[in-house]
């Protein structure tokens, strides 16, 4: 038999052992693939809002650990619009209700005179009034979960809203939720003369750069500008608190793996004792020895790997038919799964290398003797 027959073959030679181990591996590398999944979707959602139609970029107040706990008094509209190079300047206010049996139905509100900058395509119906009139439009997403449509109510605040249209904007975060009058959302959350975030639009000559150090230096203590998803991490520790959990994931999947590859491969090096001797007695030098066991190891987690990836997928699956196609869009990234195989890959290094070094240096007349 090859040197590479023995490297594919031997790791499964004790079935439930080998199926234990990898189980160990796949739900560790699951996790990560699942978490590095939703992150992406999350991220991606999130810089569609933060760039929604023609904005530049986005206000936020300063020193906030989540976008959603933003406020930002009206009156900076008028400062911002103030600042040389803006063209323009929108106030929302964003808010989470439950509507039925979503307990995380997304609210804007907004001037429905400046709609566009949302990038919303009304596709039935007609926009909402502004003022305090209790209407609303809905995205296709919700539209679609809630079962309704243009004439049809929803209850926010345990009052009646009627819907007076159907909006599409691409961004399954909005399409999941609904727009209405920014003095409506104002009187939900109860927030007079509050607001979320600024869009702001610049002019067609003036670079972002610029106009952005300008907001920063003059407003710097209360707001902060967001003009990519890099810039966002630094306020909105919930994308932070993901990414740090996945990373942590990480690491103790590398531990609690290479602890069980270690148990494994060291049992299997115990129970090969005789046969590692016979194939040093026949000229196999500790080197090729070494690089076998350390095959098997490696086999072993990237089988883990396949596994859980896998395992992962199917773990979004489960989670976007309990609902959470509603909010988030999972993104499949190359470098999700990059990082889980990369991970499995340390686990047979670092869980493998203690046995394969124990095997090579077996001798061989005592490896012989052994029963």
């Amino acid at each position: 038999m090859s040197f590479f027959s023995l490297i594919i073959k031997n790791p499964f030679r004790n079935k439930t052992r080998s199926a234990l181990a990898i189980v160990g591996i796949a739900i560790g590398i699951a996790t990560i693939v699942a978490l590095g999944i939703i992150t992406d979707g999350l991220k991606a959602s999130t810089e569609e809002t933060l760039k929604a139609g023609g904005a530049d970029f986005s206000i936020a107040e300063s020193n906030v650990s989540d976008l959603f706990f933003s406020k930002i008094d009206e009156e900076y509209i008028t400062r911002i619009k103030e600042v040389d190079g803006v063209n323009d300047v929108v106030g929302i206010l964003m808010a989470i209700q439950r509507v039925e049996d979503n307990p995380y139905f997304v609210l804007i509100g907004i001037d429905p005179a400046k709609l566009s900058i949302s990038n919303i395509k009304v596709t039935e119906g007609q926009a909402f009034a502004s003022g305090d009139a209790k209407e609303v439009i809905i995205g296709k997403v919700a539209s679609e979960k809630l079962n309704k449509t243009v004439g049809d109510t929803i209850t926010l605040n345990r009052e009646e809203y009627e819907i007076t249209g159907i909006f599409q904007t691409g961004d399954l975060q909005q399409d999941g939720g609904a727009f209405l009058s920014l003095e409506n959302v104002q009187a939900i959350e109860n927030k007079n003369d509050t607001v979320t975030m600024l869009y702001v639009k610049i002019d067609n000559n003036a670079d972002v750069e610029e106009v952005t150090a300008k907001i920063e230096e003059e407003y710097g203590n209360d707001l902060t500008t967001i003009a990519s998803l890099e810039d966002l991490a630094s306020i909105d520790q919930g994308l932070q608190t993901i990414d740090t959990a996945s990373w942590a994931i990480s690491l103790l999947a590398i531990v609690i793996g290479g602890i069980g590859v270690i148990n494994t491969m060291i049992m299997s090096v115990y129970e090969r004792t005789r046969e590692i001797g016979v194939l040093k007695a026949v000229g196999w030098k500790d080197r090729r020895i070494l690089s076998m066991i350390l095959g098997e190891s490696i086999v072993l987690t990237l089988v883990a790997g396949l596994v859980g990836a896998i395992m992962g997928i199917l773990a979004i699956q489960v989670l976007l038919a309990l609902g959470m196609d509603s909010f988030i869009a999972p993104v499949y990234s190359a470098d999700v799964f990059l990082r889980a195989f990369a991970v499995a890959l340390t686990v047979g290094l670092l869980g493998g290398f203690y046995p394969a070094y124990r095997a090579s240096r077996l001798p061989p007349t005592e490896a012989l003797r052994y029963e």
